[in-house]
């Protein structure tokens, strides 16, 4: 039975502790930093291990390209989406190709080491968010609309599921909901009818969504994941969108809102949530973990459909991938386009930026 936490362990093999959380009845997926990273084959030794303890188990990361991607080492470099909005800027019917290869690129070297699901694409606008900046594809509707369903086609065409966020947009408020309370003041039909539309316009692409840790006045007091009138009477039943809802971190600054971390699990699953993440916390994994054993295990057939194909391991990297059709043509495209001057190092100097995702607590 798939649990409705998932959470984060602490380094490149599992501990112990790891392991405890990991066999508890309610846990149902881990999610990868950076720290869990050394290289691809022990990313899959580790994944691996975890499935070992725990067969039924979603392990997700965030490899969205740019700043943010937790597999690097030997992993071929991604550009931040709003490469390609700047390149569809110049010519859309290339930037849409390299959209699709980016997904697909993407997803085959993430379920090759593996890993479930990447947390993406970002489908929020490019407005004055301090957190998402080049992570959305672009500020125009309809160009994020466009390069994200050419994105999540080549990510499906791989055999992974995919996410949207941060639903229903981050873009449009400068505070950075990690680290601060994000409030967005504007009516409920200005945010429908703007930063909404790329979410509701990709969900025949869309598995999966995860709302914002960001409190829109207007509709809620609450933010987004915590909020029955976004989850339940927007997402489900205007949208009727039957896909997997991932709460946002529930360690982050926005979510303090709804109380302890035992609060906030609750809050997240009783508003609408299926999975509810708790990470970079262990005391509040273990917490959560204790609070999440009161409520209903999520719909099972929902959470499978974010199960990704995982191919068996052939030794390396390269050799695994090669297992998909389209993978070497993707890599080179990708490569040729964005990184021509570093095709044989790990990592060109733009992935070096800070991450805008990494906070302390």
């Amino acid at each position: 039975m798939y649990g409705v936490l998932m959470i984060d362990i602490d380094s490149t093999a599992l501990t112990a502790e790891d392991v405890s959380l990991i066999r508890q009845a309610q846990v149902g997926g881990v999610i990868l930093f950076a720290r869990n990273v050394t290289d691809a084959a022990q990313v899959r030794a580790l994944c691996d291990d975890i499935r070992c303890h725990n067969a039924d188990i979603l392990i997700g990361v965030d490899q969205e390209g740019g700043r943010v991607a937790r597999l690097r080492n030997g992993f071929t470099p991604l550009p931040a989406m709003g490469r390609l909005g700047e390149l569809f800027n110049q010519d859309p019917n290339r930037a849409l190709e390299c959209a699709y290869d980016c997904g697909y690129l993407m997803a085959a070297e993430v379920l090759a080491v593996g890993i479930d699901l990447s947390f993406a694409p970002v489908l929020d606008r490019d407005g004055i968010s301090q957190v998402i900046g080049d992570r959305s594809f672009h500020h125009e509707t309809q160009a994020i609309i466009a390069l994200a369903a050419q994105f999540m086609r080549g990510m499906k065409a791989a055999g992974m599921a995919t996410t949207g966020k941060h639903f229903p947009g981050h873009g449009a408020i400068a505070p950075d909901s990690h680290v601060a309370e994000a409030i967005d003041d504007r009516s409920l039909d200005e945010i429908m009818n703007s930063d909404m539309q790329p979410f509701a316009q990709t969900l025949p692409w869309l598995d999966a969504l995860m709302p914002a840790h960001v409190i829109f006045s207007q509709v809620d007091n609450k933010p987004a994941g915590f909020s029955k009138i976004w989850l339940k009477d927007i997402i489900r039943e205007q949208l009727n969108f039957d896909g997997v809802l991932f709460s946002d971190d529930l360690s982050m600054a926005g979510a303090k809102a709804a109380g302890d971390v035992s609060a906030r699990v609750k809050a997240a699953i009783n508003a609408g949530c299926d999975i509810a993440l708790v990470c970079n916390d262990r005391v509040a994994a273990h917490e959560a973990a204790k609070a999440a054993q009161e409520l209903p295990y999520p719909n099972q057939k929902r959470i499978k459909t974010m199960c990704g194909q995982i191919p068996a391991w052939q030794g390396d990297l390269e050799a695994t991938c090669q297992q998909f059709d389209y993978w070497q043509q993707a890599k080179e495209n990708i490569s040729q386009t964005f990184f021509p001057t570093a095709l044989d190092s790990q990592a060109p100097a733009n992935l070096e930026l800070k991450d805008p995702t990494s906070y302390s607590q």
